[in-house]
């Protein structure tokens, strides 16, 4: 097939979902097109090295990615990422007719970000058949208060692509009703769990740098790898941890919005168990996951985040770690139907206290052995490979529908 592929982030950006799958999908055997921006995430500045501008084309056997400029001004405001949004979409409008115009299908690697983008291409492309795959659902507190007006219009995008794609691929089972509550037929949307990069994230032995950045002692320690924002509430995982500090650390490696907030929290509670270790490359975590006894997946108790999945998850179960997990909806249940670790409900930070609890008293055989249930449960429901074959099944599916 001719696939066309819509992205707003693609590699060299941690964007492994659209990059593995349109290198997995050129080297089975069709053409794929890729039109997307210039690399920008998670600085908000275009990398090193590159340069914006309209006719910038790559190519390799069967796979074309064509970027084209958006906003790109470090600032990491709402105003800021609307900005970002609306000029990606008019620059896909300039392009993207003539571009996509004798594809096949076309596989859109739906964030909020590409919303605008995305209504427009389908108008122009007519009679593609379009594949959206849903990651994630606009949240009214991500826009901020410099942004009164702004959602309503994202919302309304993101609703009206949602009818208007052949099928929608939710990332997580509970999405599939919020997707329904946009008006879209039951028969139209399918699940496709996503998968991590896995040329990097492999069960490992922890090097002698890792342990000493990750452990003091002998005592258990959980760490939580990745963003500190709002949607995770760390506030919690902090308390939790302080009334275990006779037993176990607490290590949080990353950044984000809320790290200050946090952190000013640690401060205030003196809490000596809780550590923070600034950003470090994908390429350093398989080690300081192993390294730790567990990985940390916290979400917020949000309507909108129970029909996700954090990516922490994938990488952490492809790595054979034990996970505890303080979240609800479909996190919580992948967890405990794979026996990969301890799970609680959301924002409690007395419950989450004895899940740590009960995790530094679980002996390390059985530690192992959550990490290996967890790894056999990402290769059969989660991996790469099992994600291409649904999403190609797709593909083939709303394209040969559509020409019948």
């Amino acid at each position: 097939m001719r696939i066309g592929i819509l992205s707003y982030h693609f590699p060299p950006e941690p964007a492994f979902i659209p990059g593995s799958l349109a290198e997995e999908l050129a080297a089975r055997g069709h053409e794929v097109r890729v039109l997307t921006g210039f690399p920008d995430y998670p600085g908000g500045h275009v990398y090193p090295g590159w340069r914006q501008r309209w006719r910038h084309v790559t190519r390799s056997e069967r796979l074309t990615v064509r970027r084209v400029p958006r906003y790109a001004g470090g600032d990491a405001s709402a105003r800021a990422r609307m900005a970002g949004y609306l000029s990606f979409a008019g620059s896909v409008a300039l392009v993207g007719r003539r571009y996509l115009a004798d594809v096949d299908v076309l596989y859109v690697f739906q964030l909020p970000a590409t919303a605008f983008a995305t209504a427009g291409l389908l108008r122009m492309l007519g009679q593609v058949p379009t594949v959206l795959h849903v990651q994630d659902l606009w949240a009214e507190e991500d826009h901020g208060p410099d942004l009164p007006h702004r959602p309503g219009r994202l919302l309304t995008a993101m609703r009206r692509v949602h009818r208007e794609a052949d099928v929608v691929a939710v990332a997580a089972p509970s999405m599939r009703d919020l997707v329904l509550a946009d008006g879209v037929r039951p028969e139209r949307v399918r699940v496709v769990l996503n998968w991590t990069d896995e040329r990097i994230f492999q069960p490992v032995r922890p090097g002698r740098a890792a342990q000493g950045l990750v452990r003091r002692d002998g005592r258990c320690v959980v760490m939580h790898a990745g963003t500190i924002g709002a949607r995770q509430g760390l506030e919690t995982a902090v308390r939790a941890a302080v009334a275990l500090d006779d037993r176990m650390d607490l290590v949080l490696v990353g950044s984000g919005a809320e790290e200050r907030r946090v952190r000013g929290l640690a401060a205030e509670l003196r809490a000596r168990n809780v550590r923070f270790v600034e950003r470090r490359s994908p390429l350093d975590m398989p080690e300081l996951y192993a390294a730790a006894d567990y990985q940390l997946i916290m979400l917020r108790d949000l309507p909108e985040l129970r029909g996700s999945v954090p990516a922490k998850l994938q990488a952490a179960l492809a790595c054979a770690r034990p996970v505890v997990a303080s979240a609800g909806g479909d996190t919580v249940e992948l967890v405990e139907r794979a026996r990969a670790g301890l799970s609680c409900p959301p924002e409690d930070w007395a419950t989450l206290a004895d899940r740590f609890w009960l995790a530094s008293t679980i002996p390390a055989a059985a530690r192992m052995e959550m990490g290996r249930r967890g790894r056999e449960t990402y290769l059969r429901e989660m991996s790469l490979r099992a994600g291409v074959d649904r999403i190609e099944e797709l593909l083939r599916e709303v394209a040969v529908g559509r020409r019948r």
